[in-house]
């Protein structure tokens, strides 16, 4: 059962990271790889001024910050310099490896009996609820606010420069500083992750985030499956089964470790796992084509 209740939290831990690739990938339909570099960017930025006894809520915006210049420069890279978005990605996150581990100054830091988000707040007296309540109010008002900021003319905006780059353009919305915001928008909800998941587990490692973009896409992809199935259009609902996405990537993680596979293969499992998820819609169009 602790499988389950982990997976569940690390799945309210990972709904920003999934939020994140949702505005990069689907909205904007750009593959961005820095992800794998602010996610780890938001959980050092968390550790280091929490070893240095900051609060969490001052942490916060900071975190936000930095995950938000990551995916800036990411997209300045993009549009100003006219390189490739996916080797953009790849430079900035490789670059931020470097910044990473010099900010840290080792490769591990512990984070084992510090004040954290977690402990800051007491919603209820087990621990494990107390954590659940205090994700799903953190998860409820990011889901809101990325919601709101969708549907004003402004998110619009956004919408429909991943849609019709050339429309919106002849309207005369600037893209290219469009694409940076959205960049550094999905980049700070990536941040967050970092700045949740690493206060959850109690340490931050230099190498978190590596492949922890196959986490935010399996999530993304699971609920775009779910949207494609219930056809729904409304912007507020694919939010949700976006982040149900998240929730239940986790859970069958959860239930591949209970079922006895071994905890080295869970990154093959992954690998799978996303492979078949993408592959289902075309699976199903054709078996309906043969009938």
């Amino acid at each position: 059962m602790d499988f389950y209740l982990t997976a569940l939290l690390l799945g309210l831990c990972y709904s920003a990271i999934a939020l994140g690739i949702y505005i990069s990938m689907k909205i904007f339909n750009i593959p961005d790889i820095t992800t794998d570099g602010s996610y780890t960017l938001g959980a050092v930025v968390t550790a280091i001024l929490l070893t240095h006894h900051q609060p969490p809520y001052i942490i916060l915006p900071l975190v936000i910050i930095a995950g938000g210049t990551a995916g800036a420069i990411t997209g300045f890279i993009h549009t100003r310099l006219k390189i490739n978005a996916l080797l953009a990605g790849i430079l900035v996150m490789t670059a931020l490896y470097s910044v990473n581990l010099s900010l840290m100054g080792r490769s591990n830091l512990p984070l084992i009996n510090l004040q954290s988000i977690f402990t800051i707040v007491n919603i209820g007296a087990d621990p494990n609820q107390n954590t659940f309540w205090i994700l799903i109010v953190f998860v409820a008002v990011i889901t809101l606010l990325i919601g709101y900021v969708l549907k004003t003319d402004f998110g619009i905006a956004m919408r429909a420069t991943g849609n019709s780059e050339s429309m919106i353009r002849s309207l005369g919305v600037n893209t290219d500083r469009m694409k940076i915001i959205g960049l550094a928008v999905a980049n700070a909800l990536t941040a967050l992750s970092g700045y949740l998941i690493s206060q959850f587990q109690g340490f931050t490692d230099i190498s978190m985030g590596i492949g922890i973009v196959i986490v935010g896409l399996g999530s993304v992809i699971i609920g775009e499956t779910l949207i494609n199935w219930l056809k729904v259009t409304s912007v507020a609902v694919s939010l949700l089964l976006v982040l149900a996405g998240a929730i239940i990537f986790q859970l069958v993680l959860a239930v591949t470790l209970d079922i006895g596979v071994d905890a080295n293969l869970l990154k093959l499992v992954t690998a799978v796992f996303v492979l078949l998820i993408v592959s289902l819609p075309r699976i199903t169009a054709r078996g309906k084509s043969m009938f």
